[in-house]
Order: structure tokens, then C-alpha cells, then sequence
């Protein structure tokens, strides 16, 4: 990426411009996108070692925010019993790109306002097309579906085999094509990769709908600790049947059923 005139006149910091050319190059292996951000990067150091430095900070900076993603991504994730994975389809006929992201973002979030569905997601565009989708998991509680799921059997164009989808008809009138796939529980770590390998490639921020909590809270007693662990002892490793406990009350052992009912915290 050549410098021009445009980038200065803009003022750019090296850290908005380090960002920028490490967009740009996100498809290069590591070690080629550093050489092309120090390209991008030369004329505004005095030497060559200041320039290396300041990229391979850069470099680890990115590292560690995609650590960070990943971490905060699982650990919502375990909490929100995740029963979906769902993939709508931006449709031509009913929206424009801007309106079907805009109008889809809107739904989603009414839906999780007002009937509760927890979800998390990633746009992505087709490998061939370059079509846009909206990739999630959802946890969709009891009762709460709207429209109603339907078995649909059609020739995939990407496969070029038959292939049968759950196509939800509230969706399909409103945004187009959708599949709305029960989700085995054994295969979350699997979606979880999936989402998480599309944003590290592309950049991509996950979608995360409101009441999507990292933690869970409770009290912890002596006899369920079976020792302090991590930098200075500051962590407790527990066992595998401890109890909840919420103010006092007893909760129950630690289950699914339990940290529903426990506060959350992110």
C-alpha cells in the first residue's frame, strides 16, 4: 500500500494507519502482512530497528485483542444453552444490503427485548458470490418461536447436492432465505470455532444481543475449593458438583437448570 497525500491530509496516527494497512492485509500470513505494514509504515521513522519495534508491537496488540475476543466469546457462550444455529440470507427482491443488515439488527434485538432470545453472530459474505449472510448461534426459550419451521429440501449451488433446511416462515417473508438448525449441544465448541476462525480472518466483530453475560455469581464454600490457583493464588480451582449459593440460599449444585436462575455479570 503506497502512502499518498490523502493519508496525511487526513492525519492519521501510526497507530490508525497501522490498523488500516493491517486490514488491508489480513489475508497474508503473518510474517508477509508485517513486512507490508513496515512498508506502509517507513516513512515516518528514523530508522529501521524503531520501525520493527513498533510493529511487532503493533502485531501483538492485535494477538492479544483476538485472545481476548476469544475468551470473552466462549465464556458467554456457556452460558447462554444455546439451542440454534441460524443463517439468513440477504434476498435482492426485499432489501438492499444496507436495509437488510439495518432492518435484520433491528428484529433481532426486538426479539431479545421483548421475548427473551439470546444470540451471537458473525457477516460474513459468501466464498463465490459474495452474498451477504448473518451466521449465529440462538438460544430461542420455550415458546417463544415466532412464525413457524419448515422442512425445505432444494439443490445447493455451492455443493451442487441436495440439501434440506429448517426455513423459518416469519423470516423468510420479511428477509428471504434462513435455516434455522437445531443445535447439538456436543457440536457447540465446533460452531464456536467456526464463528471465531470467520472473525480472525476478516476482522469481523461478533454480534452479541443484550443480557449475553461472561459470569455468573456466587458465594463459595470452604469445602468446595480444592485449592487457589493462577498469578498470586488469586483464582479458585473448584470442583466439579459445587454448590450455589446467592445471598445465603442455597441454590443448588452447579447445572445448567441452577446458573439460569443465578445474577450474571459480564
Amino acid at each position: 500500500m503506497a502512502v499518498t497525500p490523502s493519508m496525511r491530509e487526513r492525519k492519521l496516527t501510526k497507530r490508525e494507519l497501522f490498523d488500516e494497512l493491517y486490514d488491508e492485509y489480513l489475508d497474508l500470513p503473518k510474517k508477509e502482512r508485517a513486512l507490508k505494514i513496515m512498508d506502509g509504515l517507513f516513512p515516518y521513522f528514523d530508522s529501521v530497528e524503531q520501525l520493527k519495534w513498533y510493529v511487532d508491537l503493533g502485531m501483538e496488540r492485535k494477538y492479544r485483542n483476538i485472545v481476548a475476543r476469544r475468551v470473552r466469546m466462549v465464556r458467554k457462550a456457556n452460558l447462554a444453552d444455546f439451542n440454534y444455529f441460524c443463517t439468513f440470507t440477504y434476498d435482492d427482491k426485499k432489501h438492499t444490503e444496507e436495509t437488510f443488515k439495518k432492518k435484520l439488527k433491528n428484529k433481532l434485538s426486538l426479539l431479545a427485548y421483548r421475548q427473551g432470545w439470546r444470540y451471537m453472530g458473525v457477516w460474513e459474505r459468501s466464498p463465490e458470490k459474495k452474498r451477504l449472510h448473518f451466521h449465529g448461534l440462538f438460544n430461542v426459550p420455550d415458546n417463544a418461536m415466532v412464525g413457524e419451521l419448515v422442512e425445505k429440501t432444494d439443490f445447493s449451488t455451492v455443493t451442487h447436492t441436495m440439501q434440506t433446511i429448517n426455513l423459518n416462515t416469519y423470516f423468510e417473508e420479511r428477509f428471504g432465505r434462513n435455516d434455522f438448525k437445531e443445535l447439538d449441544k456436543r457440536l457447540l465448541g465446533e460452531s464456536l470455532a467456526y464463528l471465531m476462525k470467520y472473525i480472525e480472518k476478516t476482522g469481523e466483530r461478533i454480534v452479541y444481543s443484550k443480557g449475553m453475560y461472561q459470569y455468573f455469581i456466587s458465594d463459595i464454600m470452604d469445602e468446595d475449593i480444592v485449592s487457589t490457583i493462577g498469578q498470586e493464588d488469586k483464582k479458585l480451582l473448584l470442583f466439579d458438583d459445587f454448590n450455589c449459593w446467592d445471598e445465603g440460599v442455597l441454590m443448588g449444585k452447579v447445572s445448567p437448570e441452577v446458573i439460569a436462575k443465578m445474577r450474571k455479570c459480564n
